[in-house]
């Protein structure tokens, strides 16, 4: 597949530039991607065998070395500081110097297409400036999977080790960099995530369980059962992840996830799931204004209105209370670190609801 030469960038400023993008071919592009992800993992667990082709096994070996870098390159003495560490910046840096000649790695990739690859994949790792990472980023990295796949670097057949093992292995890195850096989770106070910085490990973690025989939604309070099955299913490990940094109940630092656990079926979670990602990720305007447009995934819809039409700041519009970059709350591992708690290891929150059932 041969693209032209050219770099994403931002083309979204309005809400109805936000409403022609929900009727476009490029949403329906990741809409319809992520569907085919999350059909590719129905009832599969993160240990089960799958087919892994040698492009999944360059993308592995990529990951690894931005996982090698978040280790050569410390956290800064940032004690004063409960907010993202400065030496993040740095690690960007690297990736952003290393990011081509990690893709050259990829067999017969045209190397038109690299720039476009490249501003996807450095983009998933958080922002530079500000330090933060949340939904938005997680979707870069979507976009990036998508491109790959357009490119025919990998194929349908690799869809379920895209999911269990590529995806998984990008959320054990961002891990890494979220507890090494502090990253603040972006927006607010993190209203974009499930965990403070993640949506899509929900999603393909419950439809990994849609039909399991025995366990259900509610199983997630129970401490025994999140342990047995976080080994198997991304989201138990989520739920591990959110207990090994926040103190007291789901229902006061997770309160979706607590009211998602009332649901009786694993296929009401995951339908309910994706309908939330339409609409709180790809259907909000904070998200989408940083949203990148290339070749592979373009924007076909009006043009941005004319600076008197709205005011600026950060350089994007904000529209209401400009949630995408307000004020900057400290990560949940600076907070559960300055708490010290005997026993609490750093090992790694609302949604407006849509109805699941």
């Amino acid at each position: 597949m041969s693209i032209a030469l050219e770099i994403p960038s931002k083309r979204i400023l309005s809400s109805a530039q936000l409403t022609a993008f929900q009727s476009s071919a490029t949403y329906n592009t990741i809409t319809s991607y992520i569907d085919l992800l999350n059909a590719s993992v129905v009832g599969v667990k993160l240990t089960d065998t799958c087919s892994e082709s040698l492009g999944i096994n360059v993308i592995l070996r990529l990951l690894d070395q931005i996982e090698q870098l978040a280790h050569e390159t410390p956290p800064v003495e940032n004690k004063a500081s409960r907010f993202g560490n400065p030496a993040f910046r740095s690690f960007y840096d690297k990736v952003q110097i290393l990011a081509p000649s990690l893709h050259a790695e990829f067999p017969g990739l045209d190397q038109n297409v690299i720039p476009e690859l490249t501003t996807y994949f450095l983009e998933a790792w958080g922002n530079r400036e500000r330090i933060d990472y949340g939904s938005g980023m997680e979707l870069n990295f979507l976009c990036w999977l998508i491109c790959l796949d357009r490119l025919q670097v990998v194929t349908a057949s690799d869809h379920t080790a895209l999911v269990t093992r590529v995806f998984w292995r990008y959320i054990q890195v961002m891990r890494i960099l979220q507890s090494t850096y502090w990253l603040e989770p972006a927006g607010s106070h993190g209203v974009w995530g499930l965990d403070d910085y993640h949506f899509l490990p929900f999603l393909f973690g419950s439809a990994q369980l849609r039909g399991h025989k025995f366990v259900r939604p509610k199983a997630i309070h129970d401490p025994e059962i999140v342990d047995e099955l976080s080994r198997d299913y991304m989201y138990f490990s989520c739920i591990k992840f959110i207990n090994s940094i926040k103190t007291a109940s789901l229902r006061w630092h997770s309160p979706m996830l607590d009211d998602i656990s009332a649901v009786k079926t694993w296929e009401k979670v995951n339908s309910g799931m994706i309908k939330m990602y339409q609409a709180e990720v790809l259907g909000k305007l904070p998200v989408i204004q940083h949203f990148l447009f290339g070749p592979i995934l373009p924007y076909e819809g009006p043009p941005p209105p004319s600076s008197d039409e709205s005011h600026r700041g950060d350089g994007h519009v904000h529209e209401g209370w400009g949630d995408c970059c307000g004020i900057p709350v400290p990560s949940a591992f600076a907070a559960a670190q300055k708490e010290g708690e005997p026993g609490k290891k750093i090992e790694g929150p609302g949604i407006r609801p849509v109805p699941f059932d």
